[in-house]
């Protein structure tokens, strides 16, 4: 259905960039890990912020596939990057907020999300992805 490509130089400390200039990045490692940080991104945020859109995206069918009128949602993803020992993994934690909807209803909703939503079947077992259903009218952010 859809495939795209993207190279990375340097890895932490280089560029991501596609073929046809759309995506192009500089990555740099993050001063919490011993980088030098600034305004450039790296591999975390850029796994958050797909993550996020693409489990909006599945909430929103889901929506609609629960004949619900089109409610307005947001997604916040935080990926963290997490050591063991000599090894590291990544964890996620989605902060769900559905407007106009219960409770109960904003859980069932994120759980058929997260049953559908690629980035969820691709981590599945893989990493720890933990679900926070917050209200709307809070501003979402970082733990």
């Amino acid at each position: 259905m859809y495939r795209t490509t993207v190279k990375a130089d340097g890895g932490r400390n280089g560029r991501v960039k596609r073929e046809d200039g759309i995506l192009n990045f500089t990555i740099k490692i993050p001063k919490e890990m011993g980088g030098p940080g600034g305004q450039h991104t790296n591999p975390e945020q850029l796994f958050a912020a797909g993550y996020a859109a693409c489990f909006d995206s599945a909430l929103q069918l889901m929506i609609l596939k629960e004949g619900l009128k089109q409610k307005e949602s947001s997604v916040e993803a935080t990926v963290g990057l997490n050591r063991n020992g000599l090894e590291f993994d990544l964890s996620v934690k989605l902060r769900v907020a559905i407007k106009n909807v219960d409770l109960e209803t904003a859980r069932r909703l994120a759980g058929l999300a997260h049953a559908t939503c690629p980035y969820s079947k691709a981590t599945k077992g893989n990493i720890p992805v933990e679900i926070e259903i917050v209200e709307p009218t809070l501003e979402i952010r970082n733990n």
